[in-house]
């Protein structure tokens, strides 16, 4: 009796057990790659990759919009992709999306390379600080190294070649006319259809990739790991850059203010990481800081020199040639551009200038131009104290006796910054006119 119902519990775990057991499918990992290449992107791709094996995918799915980044990271990607055990299928998606620079050298690296239509791929040539090619041994290394990642995937290793020598782009289309591509899909179901029973090499020999009822399951890059990948934008690179040097140059005409230095340091910190992973070009550098000098010749002399014009022309040409426009969405954006540009001509223009004259103002001078107005005391003068007068507060001391708080005073006198005030009272208010009587005859 006992046998009889381990046997029917038995038989009972079989029927309820084997879609996951034995009826399940392929199971694809599906990674993705938007934006900058940088340590945050490198670090979560290569541990994906290595681990997809060893958590039951058959393949990796990696999807790709982006304009190219630091090189190191990208030899992190590669290394990882040429050397995981499982078949790595690249797709450049959605359509807009791009495939650049270091983009270009990830996707020539995968298993199998795929684009939709209205998607690019190219420009893919060394960048460094200059803005320019990189020195021939750089050159000559990357064209190397992407060449042979043509020839080991049986792509055509010339244009790739030419895509770091010359910064060659092309379409979907025209890369798969040119044997750069494998495939050009529509859709992600449409490119699992096609390469299904695809034959490929790993690193532990001939793999056939199954799509067919396949699971995917996404896994992306964590939530700090994201914020941190996100602020590595030519938009906000730029906004640092700037703000870092503007709060540098307030420091040095405002001698005795140390929290516009300090933040202007970590704002030219930050901004020189992300110049790093970009394509930065020094003349945009060299135009940004003549602007900063123009700024400060119209703050010193406002008015007379017109130097504030050309800080304005100035910034408007070093954002715009700070970063390489070759690359798709590798520029600062008019709508970052010309904010900050009214900004700092408002900034260097107006406020700055406004600021030192009042410095030079003599504390009599200070004094003297409130003498007469009325005011709140903001706390109990006893007899001295703090009030608001002329929409400033200023030390002040009462020489009608103690005044309490929120009662209203005026301003007899001063010394220095400090005020002397009055109560303003029935007794201290003026007389008012009283007509002369006339004699009646």
């Amino acid at each position: 009796m006992r046998t009889a119902r381990l046997g029917a519990l038995a038989f009972l775990l079989l029927l309820l057990w084997p879609s996951t057991a034995w009826a399940q499918g392929p199971k694809i990992l599906e990674l993705r790659l938007d934006g900058v290449v940088d340590p945050f992107e490198s670090s979560y791709l290569t541990s994906e990759i290595d681990g997809a094996s060893g958590e039951g995918f058959s393949a990796v799915l990696l999807t790709i919009d982006t304009p190219g980044g630091l090189d190191s990271s990208m030899r992190h990607i590669v290394q990882s992709i040429l050397n995981a055990d499982v078949p790595v299928i690249c797709y450049v998606s959605p359509s807009g999306a791009r495939a650049a620079s270091a983009g270009t050298f990830i996707l020539t690296a995968c298993h199998v390379a795929a684009m939709a239509p209205g998607t690019a791929v190219g420009a893919a040539h060394p960048v460094g600080i200059s803005g320019v090619i990189q020195e021939e041994k750089a050159t000559n290394d990357a064209a190397a190294l992407i060449r042979s990642l043509a020839e080991q995937r049986d792509r055509n290793p010339d244009w790739v070649e030419e895509a770091v020598r010359e910064s060659s782009s092309a379409s979907a289309e025209e890369a798969l006319e040119l044997g750069a591509i494998d495939h050009v899909s529509a859709s992600l179901p449409a490119l699992l259809e096609t390469v299904d029973g695809t034959a490929v090499e790993t690193d532990v020999g001939s793999t056939t990739i199954e799509t067919d009822d396949v699971t995917i399951e996404t896994h992306t890059l964590g939530p700090v790991a994201s914020i941190l990948h996100g602020l590595l934008t030519p938009d906000l690179a730029f906004i640092l850059f700037y703000i870092g040097i503007g709060l540098i140059v307030v420091e040095f005409l405002t001698p005795g203010l140390t929290v516009p230095g300090v933040l202007g340091a970590l704002s030219l910190v930050a901004s020189f990481t992300a110049f790093g992973m970009l394509a930065v070009q020094l003349i945009g550098i060299i135009l940004l800081l003549a602007s900063v000098v123009f700024f400060v010749i119209e703050a010193k002399l406002p008015g007379v020199s017109g130097a504030g014009i050309g800080g304005l022309i100035t910034l408007v040409a070093g954002g715009m040639l700070l970063f390489d426009n070759s690359i798709p969405s590798g520029g600062v954006s008019p709508w970052v551009l010309v904010p900050v540009a009214v900004g700092a001509g408002t900034c260097f223009v107006f406020l700055i200038p406004a600021g030192l004259r009042a410095q030079k103002l003599p504390p009599q001078m200070l004094a003297e131009r409130v003498i007469g107005m009325e005011g709140i005391a903001a706390t109990p003068l006893r007899p001295t104290g703090v009030a608001q007068i002329a929409s400033e507060q200023w030390s002040v001391e009462s020489v009608g006796g103690n005044v309490r708080e929120g009662a209203r005073i005026r301003v007899v006198g001063g010394d220095g910054l400090t005020l002397q005030v009055e109560p303003v009272t029935e007794r201290s208010a003026p007389p008012s006119p009283v007509e002369p009587q006339r004699s009646s005859k």
